[in-house]
């Protein structure tokens, strides 16, 4: 679901750092240096990066530039090979009985653990070749005057993933705005001892 989207759901970030102006200058760079990879040619299991938001398909921002009066728009592209066990159970096996027909030249029929484990990431790759990268996309607004960013999810896994390329992509830290934080940023230093007492309550009969 992208921000362009009638609905969705949406995580909100501060950045934890200021933005210089330095660093804002050089925004479309860093989206250009740290943007997706594409891996359907290679056996990669997994591939993400920043793509320009109005077409997913485009690394280079050639649809349309990120830069949006003072919001920096874009979004986190994330392709991976889903391969299904059984599919992997079913080639490791066939994989284990051609090894031991071929041992029983040699007089051998014990495989080692060590050459289980080869034969296994020969199947992975074999099978990476063979299956296509199931993309998807996540969108995200940095609104460059307020410094938060709207990230279009609430997956926890993607959340985590979005946090760490950011940092690394820009060297800012993000806190998500949830309701204790946004509470930490409102009152006086002074009561924050108090919030970190409360105890949550529930607001519907379980």
């Amino acid at each position: 679901m992208g921000i362009l989207a009638t609905s969705g759901s949406f995580t909100r970030y501060a950045v934890m750092e200021d933005l210089t102006g330095q660093l804002a200058s050089e925004l479309p760079e860093r989206l250009a240096k740290f943007s997706f990879r594409d891996i359907d040619q290679t056996t990669d299991e997994r591939s993400y990066g920043w793509v320009c938001l109005e077409d997913w398909l485009d690394s280079f921002w050639r649809t349309a530039p990120p830069e949006k009066a003072h919001y920096m728009t874009f979004s986190l592209r994330l392709d991976t090979r889903r391969i299904p066990p059984a599919v992997i159970k079913k080639h490791f096996l066939l994989a284990i009985k051609a090894e031991k027909e071929a041992m029983k030249e040699t007089g051998k029929s014990f495989i080692s653990k060590d050459r289980k484990e080869e034969l296994k990431d020969q199947v992975m790759l074999k099978l990476r070749a063979r299956f296509l990268p199931i993309p998807a996309v996540f969108d995200a607004v940095w609104n460059l005057r307020s410094n938060q960013v709207l990230l279009a999810t609430t997956n926890s896994k993607i959340k985590t993933m979005f946090e760490e390329y950011f940092l690394l992509s820009f060297g800012l830290n993000l806190e998500q705005l949830t309701p204790y934080f946004m509470a930490r940023r409102i009152v006086d230093q002074s009561r924050h001892a108090m919030l970190d007492d409360l105890e949550p309550s529930p607001f519907a009969a379980p």
